[in-house]
């Protein structure tokens, strides 16, 4: 997988919202690391297991709040780095199509889009693949608490896929151990991430454990999609285009 380090697109105003998702999502976990009695539990661990979605929960009507506050915990640094990264560079441009509200409220759709997509790939995996998740685990899937912001991440990265086709991508590729610097368009960049992405969820349900839940970030990937054209402020957009047509002769994105 490559690792973005940097897009060369430009916007017309500051964004401010992502950067606030951002400061929530690392305070959040730095609090539920160093003071997890602040959220009424004893340990990380609890704190997870108070506010992660946990599937069989939900779908039986019950803690619904998990839906929303699953999407700002995380299960390591490496976890947060990797999710805020990709939302500082994907995040801003997507928020300056949309406005800060309407980016904030897309962003919370796309997450609970992407959490009705993992309960509904537990829902259909086979009995045998359920025994196998089980074997390797020692627990039942309905029962493990999701976190992370991925999913609501991944309808941004579907947002960005429409707005900024041909945004250009510096990323680096790491041949075993090795850093390769590449540079993609956005829409190349984009497609091979969420063909990795539907690869790995199908073979996830095989019930072999990934650690990952794929399907939320297909979920809210197709989510972001779908909803961005109902999201982003026609007026910006025909500025960002007329501004692009001024300053470099011509225009892309939505």
């Amino acid at each position: 997988m490559a690792i973005p380090l940097e897009d060369t697109n430009i916007y017309l105003r500051r964004p401010w919202m992502n950067l606030v998702l951002i400061f929530v999502n690392i305070l959040v976990f730095a609090l539920s690391v160093l003071s997890p009695q602040l959220f009424g539990a004893n340990s990380f661990e609890g704190v997870i297991l108070k506010y992660g979605l946990i599937p069989i929960l939900v779908v039986n009507g019950l803690e619904l709040y998990r839906l929303v506050t699953h999407m700002f915990l995380h299960g390591g640094l490496l976890h947060i780095f990797g999710n805020m990264l990709f939302l500082y560079i994907f995040g801003d441009n997507v928020e300056s199509a949309m406005g800060p509200f309407r980016y904030l409220l897309f962003y919370l759709l796309g997450g609970l889009a992407a959490a009705a997509i993992h309960i509904l790939s537990i829902a259909v995996m086979p009995p045998s693949a359920l025994l196998n998740y089980r074997a390797f685990t020692g627990v039942d899937p309905w029962l493990v608490p999701a976190i992370g912001a991925s999913g609501a991440i991944s309808a941004v990265l579907g947002a960005y896929l429409i707005l900024y086709p041909r945004s250009t991508i510096k990323a680096v590729v790491f041949w075993f151990l090795l850093p390769i610097p590449v540079v993609l368009p956005a829409a190349i960049f984009i497609l091979l991430w969420f063909l990795y992405q539907l690869v790995m969820g199908i073979f996830a349900l095989t019930g072999i454990p990934t650690g990952v839940a794929f399907w939320a970030h297909i979920g809210g990937f197709i989510a972001g999609i779908a909803l961005t054209p109902f999201f982003v402020d026609k007026e910006r957009v025909r500025a960002y285009k007329l501004f692009m047509r001024l300053m470099y002769g011509y225009e892309y994105g939505f």
